[in-house]
């Protein structure tokens, strides 16, 4: 069902996404996040850290898949991945890239690096959950979002204050935007018992500084579809 939910995002409503979103809708587990081996389809669960919650944050901001520089990211890390005659660019190690850096494009390069330096802080956050180390989760967010900010160049003006307002925040382990970017939501990592004060300032901090307001919601993960009795 994953597969056939992406098959009809990439041939139908012309996006080439994933199967991230599918997969997790499918298999996602109570309190845990699910790593997705994208190659073999295999997952394993990962309990959040404990006294955690999820906080998504809505900037009011709203994207358009097709019409925005998605599909034009996907043809720039093909790119990489031809010069570098790989199935994919988690066939590559960053000291490789690095190695290489000069006969690239910049453009080329820092899609690139975004996507193979991503590939580690997933695994590193995995480790940081099996560890139930929520400050190490929390920092590999929020260099997420710098590489998303800086290298992909995915994320916007909203975004970027939202995490800003987000990491000012008592309670707050880390931020970053979420989604293919260009605006829509950003999310965060906060102390449970700290989430109504940190929901209540950063919505006056980011209305403050854009005049928008956003819309947050305190999450906690649950299971995926399944049959209801």
């Amino acid at each position: 069902m994953a597969l056939l939910g992406q098959k009809t995002e990439n041939q139908w409503v012309g996006v080439n996404s994933g199967i991230m979103d599918q997969l997790i809708s499918a298999v996602g587990e109570k309190d845990h996040a699910v790593l997705i081996d994208c190659r073999s389809l295999e997952t394993q669960s990962f309990p959040l850290p404990k006294d955690t919650v999820v906080v998504i944050m809505d900037t009011g901001t709203r994207r358009g898949l097709v019409d925005s520089a998605y599909n034009e990211r996907r043809s720039q890390c093909e790119e990489a991945v031809k010069f570098f005659g790989v199935r994919a660019l988690r066939d590559v190690s960053l000291s490789q890239l690095e190695a290489r850096a000069k006969e690239l494009s910049e453009l080329t390069y820092k899609r690139a690096k975004h996507v193979i330096s991503e590939n580690e802080r997933t695994l590193e956050a995995a480790e940081a959950m099996k560890k139930g180390d929520a400050l190490l989760l929390g920092g590999l967010m929020n260099a997420s979002h710098e590489s998303l900010r800086d290298d992909f160049e995915v994320s916007s003006d909203a975004l970027n204050v939202i995490v800003e307002c987000a990491l000012g925040q008592d309670g707050c382990y880390g931020a970053r935007m979420t989604g293919a970017g260009f605006g829509g939501c950003a999310v965060a990592l906060v102390e449970a018992d700290k989430a109504e004060a940190f929901v209540k300032a950063v919505s006056q901090g980011y209305q403050s500084k854009t005049n928008k307001e956003p819309q947050i919601y305190v999450c906690q993960a649950v299971e995926g579809a399944s049959t209801v009795s």
